[in-house]
């Protein structure tokens, strides 16, 4: 019995399918579309929502938002992973229309947009109620007083209301804050790269540090960045220093 076939890779084809053909009805960046649509980026005050007449064309803020809220919905929570989610991933794709921002202009939307991205999402409780998503049932009861099991915190005051919005706001800051520090992370990592020199017998450990790191041993070796180099072409014995007697120190 054979397996299942797939499409091969170099196949040509004289109709090429379309990414929307892709994206189901009921996928979320549908909805991540819709809504950022619904927007009013200039009223929320992100920039660049007017484009300049002059000038180098800037990314449209629309679409680095639906980047932004797709990763928040997908827990991508660094830049350089939105990049090459923007890359390859089909989704993102279809959202961005095959736009490919670098890790640098996402995180540079993220600092910049701070406080509009706040905004955002108080932005979509309105959207919710646009699209009649919350009831909305009003409940009274007129000079009666009925005993509940309901617990205390579960009874919401306009006081604790407030301190709930106020919680959320921290979130969001916190959460924004956590962006900036893994962005911060990936950009300081060293890169550490392995090199074989085919000929001598070594096997080096090259660290593609700055040049101004010292070298452990003092001097300006460390302005190399080669470490750990250990020839491996050696024999024991014949690494071993003569003594004082013969060759090998034993006199013969």
């Amino acid at each position: 019995m054979r397996y299942v076939a797939g499409v091969e890779r170099i196949q040509s084809v004289m109709f090429p399918h379309s990414l929307d053909e892709y994206i189901s009805e009921e996928n979320p960046v549908r909805f991540i579309d819709a809504y950022v649509g619904s927007l009013d980026l200039v009223e929320l005050g992100f920039a660049h929502a007017t484009p300049s007449e002059t000038g180098r064309p800037a990314y449209d803020p629309g679409d680095l938002l639906r980047l932004y809220i797709y990763g928040y919905l997908n827990g991508v929570r660094s830049s350089r992973r939105l990049q090459k989610e923007a890359e390859r991933n089909v989704e993102v794709m279809w959202l961005m229309r095959k736009l490919r921002p670098d890790f640098k202009t996402i995180a540079d939307f993220r600092a910049v947009n701070r406080c509009a991205l706040t905004r955002v999402f108080k932005e979509l409780v309105v959207f919710c109620r646009e699209l009649d998503l919350f009831g909305g049932e009003l409940v009274a009861v007129d000079g009666s007083k009925f005993r509940a099991s309901n617990s205390r915190k579960r009874v919401f005051t306009a006081a604790k209301l407030a301190d709930r919005l106020r919680r959320i706001e921290e979130q969001i800051r916190a959460y924004l804050a956590e962006l900036d520090h893994n962005d911060q992370e990936q950009e300081q990592a060293p890169e550490v790269q392995l090199e074989r020199a085919g000929t001598s017998g070594q096997d080096c450990a090259v660290a593609r540090a700055p040049a101004t790191l010292p070298h452990p041993g003092g001097g300006d070796e460390g302005a190399t960045g080669h470490a750990n180099c250990v020839n491996r072409s050696r024999r024991p014995l014949d690494a071993a220093e003569p003594g004082p007697g013969g060759r090998n120190g034993s006199g013969l």
